[in-house]
């Protein structure tokens, strides 16, 4: 009795030595549950299971690492695109269109609270309008100034103005036709006409056809019967 008593002690011994090995191993990968450490080994001591429920008491939940942030695609960072027709009138952004009176107040917004930046006093000047808010209409002169004037203000009756000094006005829409006039640079035509390439204008009693890069105040593409 004494022997086998012995014997039992010494493995019982034997048994915590083993578990206490097993819970001191650093891990070197997260650690499976106890069940499937079970089913692995295919053994379940009870001492075993304490010490890998002791084990996951202290060290606390497995840490979760999140994914690498992906960045978005380009295309879904890039702003809006402009509209290309206007929310007022429905008619297509930008396009020119002519000043109907020779004093007209230009606002930094589209109300009449808002400040007076510039005064257009030359009637019939082409502008380019550019955005539409309500009643008003946010434009823009050769020169790149503008702001925002009344759509009472405006004609759609389309000038241009002469961009390039002497520019001759001919008979037909040749460089090799006669010549009717010269146009000084920054002079107001009215636009009869426009193919692809040329413009037939009138001023000051004048009239006959210009390229359209010699011209402000039309579209490249832009063809007018």
């Amino acid at each position: 009795m004494v022997i086998r008593a012995c014997g039992q002690i010494l493995a019982f011994v034997l048994a915590l030595a083993g578990a206490a090995a097993v819970a001191q191993q650093p891990p070197e990968r997260p650690q499976a549950r106890p069940e499937a450490l079970a089913d692995s080994q295919g053994r379940d001591t009870g001492a075993a299971a304490l010490a890998n429920l002791a084990s996951e008491a202290t060290r606390g939940p497995t840490p979760v690492i999140p994914p690498e942030p992906q960045m978005p695609d380009a295309r879904a960072l890039a702003p809006p695109d402009e509209p290309t027709t206007g929310p007022e009138t429905n008619l297509p952004l930008p396009r020119f269109v002519s000043l109907k009176s020779g004093d007209a107040n230009v606002r930094r917004g589209p109300s009449l609270s808002h400040r007076i930046d510039w005064v257009f006093t030359r009637a019939g000047m082409p502008l380019m309008i550019t955005a539409e808010y309500g009643n008003w209409r946010r434009v823009v002169d050769r020169e790149g100034l503008g702001g925002w004037v009344h759509y009472a203000l405006l004609s759609g009756a389309r000038t241009v103005i002469v961009d390039k000094d002497m520019e001759p006005l001919y008979v037909r829409p040749a460089t090799d036709a006669p010549v009717n006039a010269v146009l000084e640079a920054g002079v107001i035509a009215r636009i009869d006409r426009c193919d692809p390439d040329w413009c037939r204008i009138s001023s000051g009693g004048y009239r006959g056809w210009a390229p359209k890069g010699a011209l402000w105040g039309v579209g490249a593409d832009e063809v007018l019967d």
